[in-house]
């Protein structure tokens, strides 16, 4: 048999499990599927390997102790299960973990920690140091106090962003089935996918439902937007079952592999792109819009014809075509009720008449990617 070179000979690998694949049907943490992970992972340690886990559960695991029968709809029912079930879910890892003497360090992460200057930066260094010190990192949204517009709303993509964040080899998708299939896993004549090496491989696949009782967030869909977002930056992904980690890490051919077809982009700009939702849009006219995407200049108030949307400086916004077409996104430099007195007018002019701190960009090139 085979293995799988890039998977075989991966050092840093990040590893995301869902929440069926960690809990019973009612709702609390199964202990022995946690051991069964952790040892796994143990495994990989041991023969020189670096980890970073991606762990769903939290919501999951605070069900029961609040007597909740299903997980709730409303996000404030979700941030106080998620409350209680996140040092429940760190808890029983850190006990497994502690049979083969690692120890965990629990890392919560909301958009703003990561498409922020100042906070990716430090999220960055804060693994970089985990890892050195041979910790393995635990890795959650932070659902109790993540609001609707600075949630990933599913672990795949967070865990796809992670691998970016913290330059793995490799990332690993464990779910509760055992690859893709080009239709539903349980409708006659289905077939697994071992190899996905270019989007033109998913002609004529048809998505069918994933999860368990109810309990996760996400479906393939989200296992194939992570896959993209992974690939595209240059990272290969394997999606298999839980029961099926160990031959996976070990880069025997079970699951699914997505090749890499694309090479590292800057970090932050990943997550601006697929991570964040614009809170509002600035409308360019066609000059504007040829600076920004052909020439990759900052954006100056003199080529913006319109704003929308309601937003404070530093938040995301696109920016569009005269047709309202987005093109691209970035972090504005001005709330959205100061723009209109700016708009079309150079940038010394603002100066002149306005002060220093309106010569600034609307948007820097370095706080902007082309979708």
């Amino acid at each position: 048999m085979s293995l799988r070179p890039e998977v075989a000979g991966a050092k840093r690998v990040v590893v995301k499990v869902g929440s069926s694949s960690l809990t019973t049907a009612a709702g609390g943490i199964d202990p022995g599927r946690v051991r069964d992970l952790v040892d796994v992972l143990a495994k990989l340690r041991a023969g020189g390997g670096e980890v970073v886990l991606v762990s769903s559960g939290a919501i999951a695991a605070g069900l029961a102790p609040l007597g909740l029968r299903r997980r709730p709809r409303s996000l404030p029912a979700q941030q106080a299960a998620a409350s209680v079930g996140q040092g429940l879910l760190v808890h029983r890892y850190n006990e497994e973990l502690a049979r083969h003497g690692v120890i965990a360090g629990q890392v919560l992460l909301t958009v703003d920690d990561v498409t922020r200057r100042s906070h990716y930066r430090n999220a960055y260094q804060t693994f970089a140091k985990l890892l050195e010190f041979g910790v393995l990192p635990i890795v959650n949204e932070n659902d109790t106090v993540a609001t609707s517009e600075i949630r990933f709303g599913d672990n795949d993509r967070l865990a796809a962003l992670v691998a970016h964040l913290v330059h793995a080899d490799l990332l690993v998708l464990l779910s509760d089935v055992d690859g893709l299939y080009d239709a539903d896993p349980s409708a006659p004549g289905s077939s697994m996918l071992p190899d996905v090496i270019s989007v033109d491989d998913l002609a004529g696949v048809r998505i069918g439902k994933a999860g368990a009782a109810g309990l996760g967030t996400g479906g393939m869909q989200t296992k194939l937007d992570a896959a993209r977002i992974a690939t595209g930056a240059g990272i290969p992904v394997v999606l298999t079952s839980a029961g099926r980690a160990a031959a996976a890490l070990a880069g025997e051919p079970v699951g699914t592999l997505f090749h890499a077809t694309g090479r590292r982009r800057p970090t932050r700009l990943l997550w601006l792109a697929h991570a964040t939702e614009p809170m509002g849009t600035l409308l360019l006219d066609a000059g504007a819009v040829r600076a920004v995407v052909e020439r990759r200049a900052s954006l100056l108030a003199a080529g913006i014809t319109g704003v929308e949307g309601t937003f404070h400086a530093g938040d995301p916004v696109d920016i569009a075509a005269p047709d309202g077409t987005p093109v691209a996104r970035g972090l504005v430099n001005f709330d959205a009720e100061e723009l209109p007195n700016l708009l079309g007018r150079s940038s010394h002019d603002l100066k002149r008449e306005l002060g220093a701190g309106y010569e600034r960009e609307i948007v820097h090139r370095d706080d902007l990617v082309l979708l």
